[in-house]
């Protein structure tokens, strides 16, 4: 228990020091300093713990074994960056457009949870390939899903540094979500 806490915390300060330099990067370094902070409250933190493996995210093994995450239903509803956090079943647009600063954001934070899980067999296509899969099951507005989409095959075919610009993200972002 006492190792896997400071695993944790390397992990998750690994995870948040790769979202602040993409951000920073973009130009939103605010939001860099302020991504997941909640990871760090008591709800999120010992279930992390619990279910920490180094591998997978305790949350994903956490809803295995239980159904569900009470940190990830605290997590979702605390961080813009998460599609989750926006999602409503009774709105009249279930999945509404994100905000351009929560959907930059959302891609380093996916590029960074990518790089931190996969470690040394991280590739350029590794997000890509991650999330060919998992968009299905995300519950996000189809023009945002088609940007992520082609952010991340241009970081499979040309990597992170000439991809995530801010210059480049604000383009995509007017040409699908604007």
């Amino acid at each position: 228990m006492i190792k896997n806490i400071f695993k944790h915390i390397k992990l998750v300060l690994k995870h948040k020091w790769l979202v602040f330099k993409f951000c920073t990067k973009i130009g939103i370094p605010f939001r860099g300093l302020k991504h997941d902070l909640s990871k760090f409250s008591p709800i999120e933190f010992w279930e992390s713990i619990k279910y920490y493996n180094g591998k997978k995210s305790p949350i994903t093994l956490c809803k295995q074994e239980n159904g569900y995450s009470k940190a990830w239903l605290h997590h979702k509803g605390r961080n813009k960056h998460h599609p989750a956090y926006w999602y409503d079943i009774n709105a009249p647009e279930q999945t509404p457009v994100i905000p351009y600063k929560y959907v930059a954001e959302m891609i380093c934070d996916k590029l960074s949870a990518s790089i931190t899980y996969n470690g040394k067999d991280w590739t350029n296509s590794s997000e890509l390939e991650y999330w060919k899969k998992a968009r299905e099951f995300e519950p996000i507005n189809k023009k945002v899903s088609d940007m992520l989409t082609e952010v991340f095959e241009q970081v499979a075919e040309y990597g992170i540094d000439k991809i995530v610009t801010k210059k480049n993200l604000k383009e995509l972002y007017k040409k699908y979500c604007e």
